[in-house]
């Protein structure tokens, strides 16, 4: 047996043997086996193999996981990953600057562009230990566009969504544009077999809804998902016009059901959140975006109330920190606030298990992959994350799904595999080249700013942190 800690390089010298990590705290993600102190997890290939005690395995390639967390990795079912390029600049704005802003800064986003920041993002996410997140793509104006997402993603090594977004002339408000008959090419050239057993990277489409369009819109919108069979990621239900009851209107009209995931709603009614649970639909709450962009007080504890078990989202890495561990811990502590001083909406109680669950099983679900990831059950395939838990800020380990909510961050993430893989060791991601990641992005961001300065309506995007959009309501006169 070869036994390491740490150590990236005796794992590349030993790609084809089963990996065995042992003495770890398991949390499984799965209710049959729950957290499993001092247990063994074994990979063989592209799958988890087994999960338990004392596995013995002649040949493997052996991991030390001794005072180490081992967890399913992070699911992310919305993320607008190619923002990476754009971190921090929306970290004082408002949804009107952002949607002004960095939605403004698409018009002069190249192919190449798009491409340096979704693979930032991408590997940011999976150095923080999201293995798996759905890619909500707004900028990809032509094909060319498109095609470098969807090679960014690729290179990445994420198990990905990809949802087709369209660029910026689908992004006026209200927007009559019809989504781009593109989307049809992309499905055949690049998704033929759209299963995710077998796919790292699959497809979706990514809607504007009522809100952001004219209902005819959105009525073609859904029939080109039919058409092309592909599940639907939808905004809606945030700022005020989230209580123009938009999910009451889909439904009327037959568009709502089991392919659909809607984003935010932190507005929606009552019976608007009763009409996901019956038709099966799915949410995904980006509460950490949501507060600070003033879209309203996450829904979380009212979708529990209404049995929904939400998953959760990064969403804008233009304005708050890409990883799962701070989404996590700011959906927790709203929710105990709100407990203790209600808003005009009743709750259910939220526990860390529940948060915990909402960024692995639950993201699994909303993406249509529980059957291949979020949980570390045999039979699936290996999306694992191990924590370093000798940081004093983890040790001991007294509650271990405690401590991942509570207490974690990502530079506790020591390991990373998706697909049996390592793509981080040691704490350190296996990336080719990544200061060259880091020299693109910070290209892309400048050759963008220099193609926007003449805009009026961005006012001179700068970096620095002063750099506001104009309103869009507002006359630059």
């Amino acid at each position: 047996m070869l036994v390491q800690r740490g150590v990236h390089q005796a794992m590349a010298s030993n790609r084809d043997a089963p990996i065995l990590i042992k003495n770890a705290t398991v949390v499984t993600g799965d209710a049959d086996l729950g957290v499993i102190d001092g247990g063994d997890v074994l990979v063989v290939g592209e799958c988890i193999d087994q999960v338990a005690p004392g596995i013995v395995v002649d040949g493997a390639a052996v991991i030390d996981a001794t005072d180490m967390i081992a967890m399913p990795g992070f699911v992310d079912s919305h993320r607008h990953t190619w923002e990476a390029s754009f971190r921090a600049l929306g970290a004082d704005w408002d949804v009107q600057q952002y949607l002004t802003g960095i939605l403004g800064l698409t018009r002069y986003m190249r192919p190449y562009d798009t491409y340096n920041g979704i693979l930032l993002g991408a590997l940011e996410a999976l150095d923080a230990g999201v293995t798996t997140l759905l890619d909500w793509s707004h900028c990809v104006e032509t094909p060319e566009h498109t095609d470098a997402a969807v090679q960014a993603l690729r290179d990445s090594g994420l198990r990905a969504v990809f949802a087709h977004g369209g660029g910026h002339s689908m992004w006026n408000f209200p927007s009559d544009v019809p989504h781009t008959g593109d989307v049809r090419r992309v499905r055949t050239q690049h998704f033929s077999d759209n299963n995710g057993a077998r796919n790292l990277v699959t497809m979706a489409l990514a809607v504007r809804g009522p809100e952001f369009s004219t209902m005819p819109v959105a009525e073609g919108d859904w029939l080109l998902a039919a058409e092309l069979d592909l599940p639907i990621t939808v905004h809606l239900g945030a700022m005020e016009q989230g209580r123009g009851r938009p999910v009451a209107a889909l439904h009327e009209r037959g568009m709502t059901g089991p392919g659909v995931t809607y984003v935010h709603g932190n507005l929606l009614g009552d019976d608007e959140l009763t009409i996901i649970a019956d038709t099966g639909g799915s949410t995904s709450v980006a509460a950490t975006v949501e507060m600070e962009l003033h879209l309203g007080f996450p829904a979380t504890g009212r979708m529990l109330r209404h049995g929904i078990r939400p998953s959760l989202s990064v969403d804008v890495p233009a304005a708050a920190s890409g990883d799962m561990f701070n989404v996590m811990r700011t959906t927790y502590q709203i929710e105990r606030a709100l407990q203790f001083q209600p808003d005009e909406f009743p709750r259910a109680p939220v526990s860390v298990k529940d948060v915990f669950d909402f960024a692995t099983a639950n993201g699994a679900y909303t993406l249509g992959l529980e059957h291949v990831t979020g949980s570390l059950t045999p039979g699936k395939k290996a999306d694992l994350v191990l924590l370093d838990a000798h940081d004093l800020a983890l040790s001991p380990i007294n509650n271990a799904l405690g401590a991942i909510v509570q207490n974690a961050h990502a530079g506790h993430v020591d390991s990373v595999f998706v697909n049996g893989r390592a793509i981080k060791r040691g704490g350190r991601l296996l990336h080719p080249d990544i200061d060259a990641v880091r020299r693109r992005a910070s290209q892309t961001r400048d050759d963008v700013f220099e193609r926007a300065a003449a805009d009026p309506t961005l006012g001179t995007p700068r970096i620095g942190g002063d750099w506001r959009p104009l309103q869009q309501d507002t006359d630059p006169d």
